[in-house]
């Protein structure tokens, strides 16, 4: 099992609780936040606005249900507290006298809000971090997002990803130096000049590459760290429709190509989903896409 070593970190039973609690809160996530009147295929613009505003709801939720992560009040003092331009964004802290220096920071989450409609299909944020930048408690935590009529409404959270901090920045460089078709010299990356964790303002934590022509390093999806999570939340049905499908019409308009090619395009989209009834998808599922696509069609 990863995380901290029970025996070198002694809040072992605090990660763990604080763990399950990241897989709960979409289902206790709410806000005023309200999406009406944007074109279906500028949904992605909201991605970095209503990102951030979803981050920071997802720290003061940690904080609303202590319950779940300090049923026993041992961790009275400390408290999530989300920062900007220091790693990781989030931290379990407390700035109560007479704790050691060591014991200030108990934890950190690097946090990250992904809209699950956004064209690429996949998270494009970047994570830079130096893997010795993250403690092993540390974690990184992604919280696709939707709205909950798809098109306007409220923002709902679905379920996170949840992985070790340091695990996927290891993962990162190794994507990077050794799976890319670039070699030699230009794959490498230089590692930060901060190498412990919980860094303060103006260290140099992140890793950088000696070659990034594109700026996609740190890109962790790229890494296949993702992959499995990815396939099987894009299988989650959004107003009886699986996410798939969504995404993809929603690409097809975004990219500005000619009707007869949107027709075609249209006709290949039905033809997924009818295969994909042949796995297992309800017939009925079926007609709710034609229809969908049908009102899209209109409001678009």
């Amino acid at each position: 099992m990863g995380g901290p070593d029970p025996k070198a970190w002694p809040h072992r039973a605090l990660y763990d609780r604080v763990r399950n609690t990241l897989y709960a809160l979409p289902s206790r996530f709410r806000t005023s936040l309200r999406i009406a009147g944007i074109s279906a295929t500028d949904l992605f613009t909201l991605n970095t606005p209503l990102g951030a505003a979803i981050e920071q709801s997802v720290v003061e939720s940690l904080n609303d249900v202590r319950e779940l992560w300090d049923p026993e009040r041992k961790y009275q003092q400390y408290a999530f507290v989300r920062q900007a331009q220091v790693f990781p964004d989030v931290r379990l802290q407390t700035s109560a006298p007479g704790v050691p220096e060591a014991d200030r920071v108990l934890m950190g989450i690097e946090l990250k809000g992904w809209f699950i409609l956004a064209k690429e299909g996949e998270p494009s944020f970047r994570y830079t971090a130096s893997p010795l930048a993250c403690a092993p408690q540390d974690l990184l935590v992604v919280y696709p997002w939707t709205l909950d009529e798809v098109l306007s409404g409220a923002p709902k959270l679905l379920r996170p990803f949840v992985e070790e901090a340091r695990h996927a920045a290891e993962q990162r460089n190794y994507y990077w130096e050794n799976l890319r078709p670039t070699t030699g010299p230009d794959a490498r990356v230089t590692p930060a000049a901060h190498q412990a964790p919980y860094p303060v303002k103006g260290d140099s934590f992140n890793d950088v590459p000696v070659h990034d022509g594109g700026g996609n390093f740190g890109r962790v999806a790229r890494s296949r760290i993702m992959d499995d999570f990815i396939v099987a939340l894009m299988q989650e049905a959004l107003s009886g429709i699986p996410a798939r499908y969504w995404q993809n019409f929603l690409k097809i308009f975004a990219e500005g190509i000619p009707d007869a090619k949107i027709e075609r395009a249209l006709i290949t989209l039905r033809a997924q989903a009818e295969a994909a009834g042949d796995a297992g998808v309800k017939i009925d599922a079926l007609d709710k896409i034609a229809e969908g696509l049908a009102d899209l069609t209109k409001r678009l």
